[in-house]
């Protein structure tokens, strides 16, 4: 079996790692804070530092948060670069700048090693259920080479060309993504004000052409009032920066994209930048002094 690393253990990478463990791989493992014990009874080998992990696994995942983050774990003092050695694999499942991944890639190129960017889609219950979506960018012959271990971790799993483009595609996903959210939670809002029962219309829509898979999922959410995360508005709205900010760069206008960041900045200034972000209703239903349904 590979030697594999495994680094950001946090709702998402928990379970991913998870699975990884569970198809009897070796998986040394560093996280901020300490690697959760249920790694550890599963075989999960804690490391003092990212280096450490880079040294002892051959293929290296991440799975942080943002681009600052995956520049300090990569290049930073003990950091992966340090632990590296010709012929390793650094897997970046991270959502984060298209720009910047090119950047890292190429260094880590530079040290004899492979690199992948390979963010996913599908959220927390996807992590869990090992069917999350990855779209990878970098060479072929790396990605056919990790595809195995990628499949422990998701279905729909996709080469959508050179470093970077994985991350592209993960921008244009959240773009999708969110404008979703927002036509559902402007939908729900016109329902429930008109005086229909939100649960019943949004069952009467999940059988026509607005069905989709944030109806059924977070419309359900928005009608029972549960915004655990899930997948944290902040990150979202990480997501949506990025978008604005490569556009800006190309000389594009997303209207879209900047009013549905706009919604969940609104959920940030009220202290729910923490949760899910099918919250991003809670936007709408302030401006609109109504609920969909009450909690």
């Amino acid at each position: 079996m590979t030697t594999l690393g495994f680094i950001g253990l946090g709702i998402m990478g928990n379970p991913m790692a998870g699975h990884l463990l569970a198809a009897g791989h070796t998986v040394y493992l560093n996280t901020k804070g300490d690697v959760p014990e249920a790694l550890v009874q599963a075989g999960g080998k804690p490391c003092a530092s990212a280096k450490e992990v880079a040294q002892k696994a051959d293929i290296i995942f991440l799975m942080l948060p943002d681009t600052p983050d995956v520049e300090l774990v990569l290049f930073g003092a003990n950091g992966v670069a340090e632990g590296l050695s010709a012929g390793k694999t650094v897997v970046d499942m991270s959502s984060i700048s298209p720009m910047d991944t090119k950047v890292f890639a190429q260094k880590v190129n530079t040290l004899g090693c492979q690199y992948l960017d390979a963010p996913v889609s599908g959220g927390e219950v996807g992590a869990k259920a090992a069917s999350l979506t990855i779209m990878v960018g970098g060479e072929q012959a790396t990605f056919d080479a990790v595809l195995p271990l990628l499949q422990l971790m998701g279905k729909n799993i996709t080469l959508v060309g050179g470093n970077g483009d994985g991350q592209t595609t993960k921008v244009a996903n959240q773009i999708i993504v969110a404008l979703n959210i927002a036509a559902v939670g402007e939908a729900l809002l016109f329902a429930s004000k008109a005086g229909a029962d939100p649960a019943k219309v949004r069952q009467a829509l999940m059988g026509g052409f607005a069905a989709s898979r944030i109806l059924e999922v977070h419309g359900e959410r928005m009608v029972k009032r549960t915004f655990n995360p899930g997948f944290r508005i902040s990150l979202h709205q990480k997501d949506l920066n990025l978008a604005l900010s490569g556009a800006k760069a190309m000389g594009l206008a997303l209207p879209q994209t900047a009013g549905a960041a706009q919604l969940m900045q609104v959920c940030a200034a009220n202290d729910m930048a923490g949760l899910d972000h099918s919250a991003l209703v809670r936007a709408l239903e302030i401006m609109g002094a109504h609920e969909v349904a009450k909690g």
